[in-house]
């Protein structure tokens, strides 16, 4: 659709700078009135996000942000991106969008995704995948199941509409990705499990400890390295730069406690790690996406005075070398072990493993088996670009 082109009732607008990207954050609140389980994310969060001068993610990268209007009132949004990284892991013409939220209205995503797809095409993609908001090593999915529920920290929340609006505008699926919710709870390995697992990790080549934070930005840098590798060959995986790994690590600082990543050593190379974070969206929940003026001094208390009874567990990774192998399911488990316990001595009583995926059956039946219940799965679709659509 041409910028201000109309379908009807309906007009996209490109929208650019700061005054832009504030209105685009409040059009992500339209699809939510009534929903008694939508939790706005932090406003200056999401800006930031959005501000090539503050994201990392966004260097040397393409982005428009669009807003649709009918009859002149906001209902809806979406992003268009054209990742180079991505790009360069798979030269495969794709482009991204993200951000995508709007009212119960077929003509309004059509237009949506209709704005991404013609200004994606301009660029020269073949084919446009989403919602990654903006990669996948930030919120990515479309909710298709388990709208009951609150979303956790990075993870996105949506309406059931949403599946039948974009698979009407053509889209079809690429990957599902699934969230396990676990209550926890002692000795949940059972007795002949964890026997292996003291056995396999009995070496004195074996280390197994917490972050240390004196070295943090050394450490967050060693727990991307070991992701790279553990990772690199999944779908969808995408490299981050020193920029970002450097970003996330002054993003992680101020939520995480000690007990909230685990390294395991193997003859003194750091070969498995966990990341776990506190649910923030548990303690911002009413706060309608605002910090000021006196939501920061709640946010401070709820997350280092009160204690949060929520936790996700984002990350797990285990070197290449050590998959298939006695010793890296050891590690694994070792790791969610010690998480549970962990989490427990701190007050938490309701967690989210996510998102795994639906490819990753290792993973799925070793969560399943230790009691964690799929309850959310996350869409990824896709669409070719040929000048017929």
């Amino acid at each position: 659709m041409a910028d201000g082109a109309s379908a009807s009732s309906i007009t996209i607008e490109p929208v650019e700078g700061r005054a832009g990207r504030k209105a685009f954050i409040a059009a992500g609140k339209v699809a939510y009135l009534g929903d008694p389980h939508y939790i706005a994310p932090l406003e200056y969060e999401v800006g930031a996000r959005l501000d090539p001068k503050a994201n990392p993610a966004l260097a040397g990268a393409e982005v428009q942000l669009f807003i649709a209007r009918k009859n002149g009132v906001v209902a809806g949004r979406i992003s268009a991106f054209i990742n180079p990284l991505h790009l360069q892991t798979y030269n495969d013409a794709t482009g991204h969008f993200g951000f995508l939220e709007a009212i119960d209205d077929a003509e309004v995503f059509a237009a949506l995704l209709k704005a991404a797809e013609d200004w994606m095409r301009a660029r020269g993609m073949k084919k446009i995948a989403g919602p990654f908001s903006f990669s996948v090593n930030e919120e990515c999915g479309l909710l298709i199941d388990g709208f009951e529920t609150p979303p956790y920290v990075m993870m996105p929340h949506g309406r059931e509409w949403y599946r039948r609006h974009v698979e009407a505008a053509g889209y079809s699926k690429a990957m599902d990705m699934y969230a396990l919710h676990y209550i926890p709870r002692r000795q949940f390995i059972p007795e002949k499990r964890m026997k292996f697992i003291e056995r396999a990790l009995s070496s004195p080549k074996v280390n197994i400890r917490y972050i240390d934070f004196k070295r943090f930005n050394e450490e967050i840098g060693t727990l991307v390295d070991i992701y790279k590798d553990a990772w690199s060959d999944n779908w969808g995986f995408v490299p981050m730069t020193e920029a970002q790994i450097k970003h996330m690590a002054n993003e992680l600082r101020p939520l995480i406690e000690k007990y909230n990543i685990i390294f395991c050593e193997l003859d003194g190379e750091p070969v498995a790690f966990g990341l776990v974070l506190p649910n923030v969206m548990e303690a911002v929940r009413d706060f309608d996406g605002k910090l000021l003026p006196f939501n920061w001094v709640k946010l401070l208390w709820r997350l280092k005075v009160k204690k949060l009874s929520q936790a996700r567990m984002p990350l797990m990774g285990v070197r290449k070398k050590l998959h298939g192998k006695p010793i890296g399911a050891a590690f694994a488990y070792k790791i969610i072990e010690m998480v549970n316990t962990a989490n427990m001595d701190h007050g938490v009583t309701s967690s989210e493993l996510s998102w795994i995926l639906e490819i990753n059956k290792d993973m799925l039946t070793m969560l399943t088996d230790m009691g964690g219940e799929i309850y959310k799965t996350y869409r990824i679709y896709e669409r070719g670009l040929g000048a017929g659509h």
